[in-house]
């Protein structure tokens, strides 16, 4: 069963979240928390509180047992982007944008799958 959780306007660039959420895409999740609590980016923290809330639902909302689950999808989207303005040389001024991002997550349970092996008649 897919569980989701999403955050929305983080305050840092999708640039730079984007490098965090493409290490963990597809781990498990105690892999994935492991990666992310030793990372030195500003982003792993928002994304950790995601994945952390992600497996927060899939206990409380649907009973299933979170050490099973893997990132099955994980996006960083543009968000919403401040416009300022900063003053430059010679009376002109320039922007700055303060970018911000949407983040989604995806959580789904590790299926076993067991290798069939066919069966060749002998004659």
């Amino acid at each position: 069963m897919e569980v989701k959780a999403s955050a929305r306007s983080v305050r840092i660039s999708p640039r730079k979240i984007r490098l965090v959420i493409d290490v963990i895409r597809g781990k498990k999740v105690a892999e994935a928390q492991a990666q992310l609590k030793f990372m030195k980016k500003a982003a792993a923290l928002p994304v950790l509180k995601l994945l952390n809330s992600a497996m927060a639902n899939a206990k409380n909302n649907f009973k299933l047992d979170e050490m099973t689950m893997y990132v099955k999808e994980i996006v960083g989207n543009d968000g919403q982007t401040l416009h300022r303005w900063t003053s430059k040389a010679m009376g002109r001024s320039s922007p700055i944008r303060k970018r911000s991002t949407h983040i989604m997550i995806v959580l789904d349970e590790v299926k076993d799958i067991q290798k069939k092996t066919k069966k060749t008649k002998t004659k």
